[in-house]
């Protein structure tokens, strides 16, 4: 049969069959019963990446050009002069985890990225800025969480407070009953357990951080 209307061969638009799935911003089908075998969960990235201008521009436009999900991102230095660390907290189905990794190491200004497993060593820093109208109690519940103040007037009152996010969570909680102004967290940063190597190839404690990506992970 051809489309009469075009003098091609084959069935016409109208009964041509038409394939299931959306598209995501790159225009590529995804396969809809692929897509709801992965539940998304979150893990936690990191990345040894060369100081140089824009690198943490370039982590997070990656991130936003492929849609991916980060729920935060924190940089700071490292043992070698030159090089910083990158943690980066997702929640994505499997495949896209392993998107992230994949596409991570390839950026230029990375050196190595690996993925934490669960025992991980993980904490953040939250600044808590509350209603000054009971100065006791508030000061109460920073010693219950080992927090500390750092400025205190009549009005206002601001702690600081670090731990594993569910210890944030739960001061945070603890601390609404005052009337939380502002907060501002710095998002999770993390280290490997023990002995184990944060980054693939990465050394800790000396000055033998890779200079190059390790084509031998994943």
């Amino acid at each position: 049969m051809s489309d009469n209307r075009t003098g091609l061969q084959g069935p016409a638009p109208d009964e041509r069959p038409h394939p299931d799935g959306r598209r995501n911003a790159q225009g590529i089908r995804i396969d809809p019963e692929a897509e709801s075998e992965h539940e998304p969960r979150r893990t936690v990235f990191s990345a040894i990446v060369e100081d140089e201008p824009g690198v943490l521009s370039r982590v997070a436009g990656l991130a936003a050009r492929r849609q991916f999900n980060i729920e935060s991102l924190t940089v700071g230095p490292t043992t070698v002069d030159g090089h910083s660390r990158i943690t980066m907290v997702v929640e994505e189905p499997e495949p896209g985890i392993d998107q992230i990794e994949k596409q991570l190491a390839k950026l230029k200004p990375v050196i190595s990225v690996g993925e934490l497993d669960d025992d991980a060593v993980r904490a953040e820093l939250v600044l808590l800025k509350v209603r000054g109208e009971d100065p006791d109690k508030v000061h109460a519940i920073t010693e219950m969480y080992d927090g500390r103040t750092l400025d205190a007037g009549p009005e206002t009152i601001t702690v600081q407070l670090s731990g594993d996010e569910r210890k944030i969570d739960d001061a945070v909680d603890a601390f609404r009953r005052f009337g939380i102004i502002e907060i501002a967290r710095t998002g999770q940063t993390a280290l490997a357990h023990g002995s184990k190597k944060t980054v693939p190839g990465e050394e800790p404690g000396t000055s033998g951080e890779p200079t190059k990506p390790n084509t031998n992970t994943k």
